[in-house]
């Protein structure tokens, strides 16, 4: 157990000095903007129909869960705006979030893992091209960028699932709908939501690049490098969820 531990630590370190070298090269030329263009459509715009699946599910089944128990109190009228702050403040950006770490942090993994066991990242440094810049840079930018505008995307579809579900037991203006969302949401409900996505972003990215440009040599090593790149990047969107909680909790 000990040497586990150790192992653990050793790891956290060598992340903190990887991702300490992305703030080095983020602002060094050549800015590879064609190949983080590329990135931001792979990682944002492939990713748009799972996160909308996702999003109108959340929305229809948060608001058919909780309707009865509303209905028991009176408070049918309460349901719109407590489905989109459920969404937006929580549910929306932590399974966007993980959907992202299961989709896109494991697919840099098993690309670089690919590429460094079979020694293409090694061609790039003889090739004198910055393969940090061109590949990790690139795609934590990606990554930070877009993984806020899929929580945004599953937001909007997430509250349109809703009217959905509202509707299957009732029947609601649509404009109704919104302005009582509008009415019950306010600043603080959108800031730390939205700031605590771009952390999500840059760790999913962070960790997927970290666990794939460090692969051992063979063709397992790879898998590996994208599994325990989900299950990492999992795990750190719950605790960065845990820290934003609390410093809301605090602040705000």
């Amino acid at each position: 157990m000990i040497l586990n531990l150790k192992n653990t630590f050793a790891e956290i370190g060598e992340t903190t000095l990887f991702a300490k070298k992305f703030f080095k090269e983020v602002f060094i030329p050549p800015y590879e903007t064609k190949e983080f263009l590329k990135q931001c459509y792979t990682i944002g715009y492939k990713s748009l129909p799972l996160v909308a699946i996702t999003g109108f599910i959340m929305g229809l089944v948060l608001t058919l869960q909780s309707r009865p128990t509303l209905v028991k109190f009176g408070a049918e009228s309460w349901l719109p705006g407590m489905v989109a702050l459920s969404l937006i403040r929580e549910i929306a950006p932590v399974i966007t979030a993980l959907i992202c770490a299961g989709k896109i942090s494991s697919g840099i993994g098993a690309e670089l893992g690919s590429m460094k066991v079979t020694e293409q990242i090694d061609a790039m440094e003889v090739s004198a091209v910055n393969p940090y810049n061109y590949l990790v840079v690139t795609r934590v930018l990606a990554c930070t960028l877009m993984v806020p505008v899929l929580v945004f995307f599953a937001d909007a579809i997430g509250i349109i699932g809703g009217y959905v579900g509202i509707n299957i037991h009732g029947d609601v203006n649509f404009y109704r709908y919104l302005t009582q969302i509008i009415q019950s949401l306010e600043f603080l409900d959108l800031f730390p939501a939205t700031i605590k996505t771009f952390f999500f972003g840059f760790f999913i990215g962070m960790i997927g690049c970290y666990k794939g440009f460090n692969a051992s040599n063979g063709t397992e090593s790879v898998g590996q490098a994208a599994n325990s790149a989900v299950v990492t990047a999992s795990l750190s969107i719950f605790i960065i969820d845990m820290v934003a909680v609390q410093i809301t909790d605090l602040f705000f």
